[in-house]
């Protein structure tokens, strides 16, 4: 981590316990209901997205009280790491292994090609290493999740995030548009427009609203395929922090390395098996996700309330230009994979 009230990188001091401070729980809490309210008026924006943008708001009109800076980046860190956990009951393996290698073997190596390629592209254009890894698993694997999830890993701060989860909401929201769109001059099947949907646009929400128009049998292909992109947060995220972990100077001293797979993760691993054994009753779901849904929103909220406007925009231009490039990439690469392996 390099900036931000959020810092896991440095040890906390020795003299102090972690507490949870009530000040900061009702902020938090506001600010989730606040953004649940946005998201009831507004439904087009998810509601993690006016999590983000409400905390960036707080804190740059300065509603927010300077000494509770510090516990809500503490609380935030325990919430996101909960939500990610909890996003494992999201996903059936069962359901993932029954779209067959082939559907697989596109989702996994669009996957891979999209994180390694947006990465590239945002070290070239001196976006730096870690905005651009968000990006790129933010288009690549399941949007604002997925950037929350590999904040640690990436080594990124919160202006980091919040500036990745502004450009999976534009571009995300332009791929739900032009995904329908392009279905007919491509000539694609259900089946085909399915995967496509599922394996090219960003966020859950924004993968139904693009399958929509094709009716009920699109959208779940278009879903499994996609939350068998979700699956692949786990190692990804585990298989980013191990890297860092054996790049990092032995030298450092006193400076933490990142864990070499980080415990968030295989809580995600072992919420999926459970979901998958159906071991989990098909109501508690549904109150599971809502869970999830409290944690990701209240910890993004404190994530945008670390956020100076400023600092975010200097450099924005680089940030608009590597999610525009990564979204076309995504798009072409799942289109062509797709059409490889797909028949209708």
């Amino acid at each position: 981590m390099t900036s931000g009230c959020v810092n896991v990188a440095a040890p906390a001091p020795p003299h102090r316990s972690p507490t949870i401070s009530l000040p900061a729980l009702v902020i938090l809490a506001v600010g989730l209901c606040a953004a649940a309210l946005g998201h009831r008026l507004v439904p087009q924006v998810g509601m993690l997205t006016w999590a983000v943008a409400l905390g960036v708001a707080a804190a740059n009109l300065n509603l927010l009280p300077a000494r509770s800076q510090a516990a809500i980046g503490g609380l935030t860190k325990r919430l996101l790491r909960v939500g990610v956990m909890l996003l494992g009951f999201s996903v059936s393996i069962g359901a993932v292994m029954a779209l067959g290698a082939p559907v697989i073997a596109v989702v996994a190596g669009t996957l891979l090609a999209t994180v390694a390629f947006t990465t590239w592209l945002g070290t070239r254009l001196r976006l730096g290493g870690p905005r651009s890894l968000l990006i790129g698993a933010g288009v690549a694997i399941c949007g604002a999740s997925a950037i929350a999830a590999m904040e640690d890993a990436a080594g990124a701060d919160d202006e980091d995030v919040t500036a990745a989860i502004a450009m999976i909401t534009l571009f995300g929201s332009i791929a739900l548009v032009a995904f329908p769109l392009l279905r007919g001059p491509l000539g694609l099947g259900d089946v085909q427009y399915g995967v496509w949907t599922g394996a090219g646009v960003h966020e859950v929400g924004q993968v139904v609203a693009a399958a929509s128009p094709a009716g009920a049998a699109v959208v779940t292909v278009a879903v499994i395929v996609k939350l068998t992109r979700v699956l692949l947060l786990a190692p990804v995220v585990a298989g980013v922090s191990a890297i860092r972990r054996f790049r990092a100077p032995a030298a450092d001293g006193d400076t933490a390395r990142p864990p070499l797979i980080p415990l968030f993760v295989l809580g995600f691993l072992a919420c999926a098996g459970l979901r998958s054994a159906g071991v989990v009753p098909q109501a508690a779901l549904g109150w599971i996700g809502t869970l999830q849904v409290t944690a990701l929103g209240a910890a993004l909220f404190g994530m945008g309330s670390c956020v100076h406007l400023a600092s975010l925009v200097r450099r924005s231009r680089s940030s608009i230009v590597v999610a525009a490039v990564s979204t076309l990439f995504v798009t072409a690469v799942a289109l062509g994979a797709t059409l490889l392996v797909v028949r209708d």
